[in-house]
């Protein structure tokens, strides 16, 4: 989910030239999806507009190798999940349709997260703060539908993020400090507006590792029996 490259390439880094020390002959490096030239813009929008894009292609990446399997894999004992309604174990749920997303018992629950959990939290995340941000301030989270089919899902949340992104990317520099631009919670309103920007790429970067770490421990723990796999 970051740039710096340790023993290996990242899934979307990958050498493609070296320097040679002549000038206009620099290092290209990296994936041809990921704008880099945003690396050399000196402005507070462009250092938080390269974050979100550079980690939403690193978790968009796993996303379309996802499996319905690791999408409802439960990785212990009272796992969160997003289920058909009816079927959750949780007393407190969250969304308005046919699927649910199954609440934490508090705060500071220990209950362990589903990959479909994690997904549909990020979905109503982006969406809250888009519709208060850039859009008409009307949907809040608990109006946002979910889905525990790995495709609907992953296309659910794909979409919000996208909107996000275009939205701030259009965003003029000289707003990117505007007080109150969302209104989303009463902490948006009153702050300036690059702090929400670095709030959703946090959001999206530590719960993009959860998901890519699930989904890590689910292919090592049914990793099929074969040759070099005893």
């Amino acid at each position: 989910m970051t740039e710096q490259r340790t023993g290996h390439e990242s899934e979307h880094e990958t050498e493609r030239g070296t320097s040679t020390g002549t000038p206009g002959d620099a290092a290209v490096y990296g994936s041809p999806d990921f704008d880099w030239s945003i690396l050399a813009v000196p402005t507070p929008l462009a250092v938080v507009r390269g974050q979100l894009g550079f980690s939403w292609l690193e978790l968009a990446g796993r996303l379309a190798t996802l499996t319905q399997a690791e999408l409802e894999w439960e990785p212990g004992p009272g796992a969160l999940r997003v289920v058909r309604r009816g079927e959750e174990r949780s007393p407190r749920t969250l969304g308005p349709g046919e699927w649910v997303m199954e609440w934490p018992a508090g705060p500071d629950s220990a209950q362990p997260r589903t990959i479909a959990w994690l997904v549909a939290h990020l979905t109503e995340l982006f969406t809250e703060r888009w519709e208060w941000t850039f859009g008409a301030h009307e949907l809040r989270r608990d109006g946002v539908t979910f889905s525990g089919e790995v495709g609907h899902a992953v296309a659910g949340l794909a979409g919000v993020v996208e909107r996000w992104r275009a939205d701030v990317d259009a965003l003029p520099e000289d707003q990117v400090f505007t007080v109150g631009l969302s209104q989303a919670t009463e902490i948006d309103a009153q702050s300036p507006f690059a702090h929400l920007v670095a709030h959703l790429n946090r959001e999206l970067i530590h719960h993009g590792a959860e998901i890519m770490v699930l989904q890590d421990l689910y292919r090592a723990a049914h990793v099929t029996a074969g040759a070099g796999n005893p």
